[in-house]
């Protein structure tokens, strides 16, 4: 089985890739092939509208025509048995990078028809771990749920299956005392850092082993 993991964080080895690689952790431990793909390392577009991957008996029918440093990873995406994306959430919603990833992801797969039908051809469990600042009661105020759910409802639709894990009141910074923060109260920040972030990593663990083991 292989699970692909990426990353829409700019951030490498902090709180997005620290649970994505959970994940991996937990997958591989059931003895999944598994990789990680940091979406800032490469440069690409979202979705040009050429409806290439439109065109009837067209040699791009189901696929993103459209050639950049995103078309190995949409070929991996292509053959991954389990996907788990993993963004930060900025202005409420997914990354840039993120958002044009899955424009390119999604699209192709997305068959004009009535019914707005996959030709994926397989189904695959996907699955989204969102790291965000504000705390879950935030979170609900403001309805990101809300937000993210007709990307969600468009993964499912695609590939089958989708599950998400929000991760709240995120510590941001090393070393708060450097920036003009005084919106967080840094103790508690530390404090969900120590309590909440360990079980977080858990159940990003929890997934992995799940979709390596079909669970």
């Amino acid at each position: 089985m292989k699970i692909l993991a990426i990353n829409g964080s700019p951030r490498k080895n902090k709180n997005t890739a620290t649970l994505l690689n959970k994940a991996l952790e937990g997958a591989k431990l059931h003895g999944a092939e598994t990789k990680l793909i940091h979406l800032y390392d490469y440069n690409y577009k979202g979705c040009v509208s050429c409806f290439g991957c439109k065109v009837k008996n067209g040699k791009s029918y189901g696929r993103c025509s459209f050639s950049d440093d995103l078309t190995p990873v949409l070929e991996k995406a292509k053959k991954a048995d389990a996907i788990i994306l993993g963004s930060p959430i900025y202005l409420q919603g997914v990354t840039g990078v993120m958002k044009s990833f899955l424009e390119r992801l999604i699209f192709p797969y997305l068959k004009y028809d009535k019914n707005h039908s996959s030709i994926f051809g397989k189904k695959i469990p996907t699955g989204f771990i969102y790291t965000m600042n504000v705390t879950n009661e935030q979170m609900k105020k403001f309805r990101y749920k809300e937000n993210l759910r007709f990307m969600e409802e468009d993964m499912k639709r695609i590939f089958g299956t989708f599950e998400s894990l929000a991760v709240n009141d995120t510590y941001q910074f090393d070393d708060y005392s450097k920036y003009i923060a005084t919106a967080f109260d840094e103790k508690k920040k530390a404090r969900v850092r120590r309590e909440q972030f360990p079980i977080d990593c858990q159940k990003a663990f929890d997934m992995g082993v799940r979709f390596a083991t079909n669970d």
